[in-house]
């Protein structure tokens, strides 16, 4: 256990497969929530959906449920403590890929019609879209204006290089977040391959625990999907979705 231990915890997992998402005994005080959400044809549009169901969520039940969400993809391991330290009005995760590059090299959108544009002389960090955090109603705010922009990319014919992704780093280019965190809060599992050996040498000199981390998820075998699945459901893993984490004071 590294969740907020001894913290009031709810797991709001959206999906739409809910009969498969495993019973998993939690701390006391923790739960988890199942939240139905649509099928999505593709990984863009789990990645337009995600922005909006956040933002629809909040408006529905959050405001009265939390006073902080963390937002978080779902194929994730916690593999160390995350606690309060995290939490602020609103952070945002430098991206393991990129935190040791330079501005010139950040997959910013380049596209001058897209929403989610960065100009080349613009930029200070790369943050990853897997895991940022916010007080209610700050979190609010991104997932509102990231949704949004990418309706406008969508009407536009326009996609964004990492969609939204790219809408958040735009967002929070301007909108600075109150506390940035560290890599280690969300690694990805090409960075530990090879190297992951809980906190052994291998990690770059700057990186002394990884905390949570990106994992291969097994998916369910094409004969057990429920019926309304298709095949093409198992190979894009939909059901994975994302997972919203909120805690509560």
């Amino acid at each position: 256990m590294y969740f907020m231990v001894g913290h009031r915890v709810n797991y709001y997992i959206f999906t739409h497969w809910p009969d498969y998402v495993p019973r998993i005994p939690l701390q006391k005080g923790q739960q988890i929530v199942i939240l139905k959400v649509q099928s999505c044809a593709n990984w863009q549009e789990i990645s337009m959906h995600r922005m909006e169901g956040i933002r629809n969520f909040t408006e529905q039940r959050f405001y009265e449920e939390v006073n902080y969400l963390i937002c978080a993809n779902v194929d994730m391991k916690f593999s160390d403590h995350v606690g309060m330290e995290i939490l602020s009005s609103l952070f945002g995760t430098l991206h393991s890929d990129f935190y040791e590059l330079s501005q010139e090299s950040f997959p910013y959108e380049r596209q001058p019609q897209s929403q989610a544009h960065i100009p080349d002389d613009e930029g200070d960090f790369y943050y990853t879209g897997a895991l940022f955090v916010g007080s209610m109603p700050e979190v609010y705010k991104p997932t509102k204006a990231c949704h949004e922009m990418m309706v406008v990319d969508q009407a536009n014919h326009i996609e964004a290089m990492r969609n939204d992704e790219s809408h958040l780093n735009k967002y929070l280019l301007y909108h600075k977040p109150t506390k940035i965190i560290s890599p280690e809060y969300m690694w990805t599992e090409q960075k530990s391959k090879g190297i992951w050996d809980e906190q052994k040498p291998g990690l770059p000199y700057n990186i002394k625990r990884i905390r949570f981390k990106t994992v291969n998820l097994k998916l369910p075998r094409n004969q057990d999907l429920p019926k309304e699945a298709s095949r093409k459901d198992s190979e894009r893993g939909d059901g994975q979705a994302v997972i919203f984490l909120r805690t509560l004071n």
